[in-house]
């Protein structure tokens, strides 16, 4: 049980954990049973991924707008470590958008998912 705290203590590999939970909905779908249940369940699992899509999109748009401030700054001043904010900036901001684009495209995969369990148990 520590050993399982320790890792997951400062955040999950999103990715894997999508993955997970598609591969144990999709083994569910095939085996059959009680449908309804899965449904619940990965409804829930949608909202939890739209909180963190909302977050990350949220997070987004504020290191849009450091970034656009960081070349007004550099523009202003031509201070050249204006730039080397800039750079920092776009790099994280590139590794957000990255990560928002992840939430995104499997969100939207969720929701086909949603659509096929609703189908088998209406």
């Amino acid at each position: 049980m520590d050993s399982i705290k320790k890792k997951k203590r400062y955040g999950i590999r999103i990715k894997k954990y999508c993955a997970e939970h598609e591969e144990y909905v999709l083994e569910r779908l095939e085996k059959g049973g009680d449908t309804a249940e899965l449904l619940a369940f990965h409804a829930r699992k949608i909202l939890w991924l739209q909180h963190e899509r909302l977050v990350h999109l949220i997070v987004v748009f504020v290191f849009s707008v450091l970034f656009l401030f960081s070349i007004g700054l550099y523009i202003v001043l031509l201070n050249p470590h204006a730039i080397i904010l800039t750079a920092v900036v776009l790099a994280v901001l590139g590794a957000y958008i990255r990560h928002y684009f992840i939430l995104e495209n499997t969100v939207q995969y969720w929701y086909t998912l949603f659509d096929s369990i609703y189908r088998q148990v209406h």
